[in-house]
């Protein structure tokens, strides 16, 4: 098998204050995987045997509710390191990793975090940001919750998704990878069947456009209003 070059990660910020030696000795001990769509990369509760820094696609991050209950947590882009459970000080992984979209990884064994953390320059810094970022987008969910009509969480949702990973097309700003309503339904905490009726009427008055695992935002600007942030200071 070819070697994986170092411009993989020169320029992501766990790797960026590193030389090209000290990256090179990173990607020999680094495992490439591709994970097709809809493919679980680890599972909530399972040891954290590796750690992983996703190169393209996007990760869902799901947890189980103590019913049973499917609840999507947070979306992670590519650049960006995942399943970093030692970074909470855990041997098993807290959440479920799945591919929302075809996805491209490195992975490393677990005990190679604290050498990575002690030795590489940045790499803990970043690491630590990004989980406290994690962190932080979880609590504004909690949140929205608890604070928040139906209405004002599914068009915060959907607001969050174009910022996050949206991308233009001709008639507006298209979340970049499959997402269904049922999907959008396990991220706010409520039923199908309201998200649909939601997504319909803003189609019928020019917000979005929404196929099969297809959403486009033509109006951010009416999200923005219908989310409550526009009142926000």
């Amino acid at each position: 098998m070819n070697k994986l070059d170092e411009s993989l990660l020169t320029k992501l910020p766990p790797f960026s204050r590193l030389d090209r030696p000290q990256i090179r000795t990173i990607l020999d001990q680094a495992v490439p995987r591709r994970y097709d769509e809809g493919t679980t990369v680890f599972g909530e509760g399972m040891e954290a045997e590796r750690f992983y820094l996703l190169l393209d696609g996007t990760i869902r991050v799901v947890r189980t509710t103590p019913t049973g209950e499917q609840i999507i947590a947070l979306h992670i882009g590519p650049g960006q390191l995942f399943g970093i459970a030692p970074a909470l000080a855990r041997d098993t992984y807290p959440a479920t990793a799945v591919a929302a979209a075809d996805c491209v990884t490195l992975s490393w064994p677990g005990r190679l975090w604290a050498d990575f953390t002690a030795n590489y320059p940045g790499f803990a810094t970043e690491s630590y940001r990004t989980l406290g970022a994690r962190l932080g987008e979880m609590q504004s969910r909690i949140t929205e919750l608890a604070t928040q009509q139906v209405e004002q969480r599914v068009a915060a949702c959907l607001l969050r998704l174009v910022n996050q990973s949206g991308r233009k097309v001709e008639t507006g700003i298209e979340i970049s990878f499959p997402i269904t309503r049922q999907n959008i339904s396990e991220m706010t905490g409520t039923t199908l069947h309201t998200v649909s009726r939601l997504l319909s009427a803003w189609e019928r008055e020019g917000i979005v456009e929404s196929a099969r695992r297809r959403i486009v935002v033509t109006a951010p600007h009416r999200l923005v209003v219908l989310s409550g942030a526009s009142g926000q200071a």
